[in-house]
């Protein structure tokens, strides 16, 4: 498998039409299908099923897809970080993370770093801890901020000065936004929307004082916006931490804080003898500084 014939298979998934990624690619649409015919063959299976008027991805495509993408990626990544001057410290920073204000001490060590060395490049991706790690394995991140409970085994960290509250967004025409805390009793019988990180989280189950199967679970979430629209249409009540979404005066939402109080540390993980950029040891250094 070539990696421009991967791009070209990547590009005829993108447009969902042969003549139009030949388009794209500056390609005849014969070369294009004859490249795709001879991938089919060397893969031994279909990957698009052809229509009227559009291709769609096979199941054996969709997974093709999805690996092409980032074996892609990697190769970009690297090339990126060799094809730079000698004298200047430049390259691209790849990093991953979960919804957390922590991201702002990421924030402010990249601001530290593009002022010192403009010539760097900076690429965020958010997922939970189980999409980080992921990404981290095949080399598509260099650095990611995961929130506890996490497995650090494989990874070197750091611990950010940071600690994340957990609670409970709700509606605020809800019984239980006249509460200042939200006590494990409270939560019994009420529809529970929880992070799918936090499903198997012993810290959680801990402070209900019973397994998390137990309780009234209607839904879980990746990533803590969508909940947010589940719990304005009066779904359920979200299980989060605070400061990700907007509960000012003008919002229908609020969020209290769980009592016993529950908090989460942070981490800042890549993987052991991982051998990095120029552009990704500057972050490193810069961050070590800053704390």
């Amino acid at each position: 498998m070539e990696i421009r014939v991967l791009r070209y298979f990547i590009a005829i998934a993108n447009q969902e039409s042969i003549s139009a990624a030949a388009d794209y690619l500056h390609l005849s649409q014969p070369t294009l299908s004859r490249q795709l015919s001879d991938l089919e063959k060397e893969l031994g299976t279909a990957l698009f099923i052809r229509g009227n008027r559009k291709i769609s991805l096979t199941e054996e495509g969709m997974f093709l897809l999805e690996k092409a993408k980032e074996i892609v990626g990697l190769v970009d990544k690297t090339e990126a970080n060799f094809n730079q001057p000698e004298e200047i410290i430049s390259g691209e920073i790849y990093i991953g993370g979960g919804e957390t204000e922590a991201m702002s001490i990421i924030a402010k060590t990249l601001k530290e770093v593009l002022t010192s060395c403009p010539n760097i490049k900076f690429h965020t991706y958010s997922g939970n801890a189980d999409d980080i790690t992921s990404k981290l394995d095949s080399g598509l991140l260099d650095f990611g901020i995961v929130i506890e409970p996490a497995d650090k085994q494989k990874y070197n960290y750091i611990q950010l000065p940071a600690t994340d509250t957990w609670g409970v967004l709700m509606l605020k025409t809800s019984p239980l936004a006249d509460k200042p805390f939200i006590h494990p009793k409270d939560l019994i019988d009420k529809p529970l929307i929880i992070s799918r990180q936090t499903a198997g989280s012993n810290e959680i189950a801990g402070w209900f004082g019973q397994e998390i199967e137990s309780l009234n679970i209607i839904g879980s979430y990746n990533l803590l916006y969508n909940a947010s629209l589940m719990v304005k249409e009066n779904i359920g009540y979200a299980m989060c931490i605070d400061k990700l979404i907007d509960t000012s005066e003008d919002s229908e939402l609020c969020f209290r804080p769980l009592y016993p109080k529950l908090e989460a540390g942070l981490n800042i993980i890549w993987k052991k003898h991982q051998s990095f950029s120029k552009a990704a040891n500057k972050f490193l250094n810069q961050l070590r500084s800053n704390l």
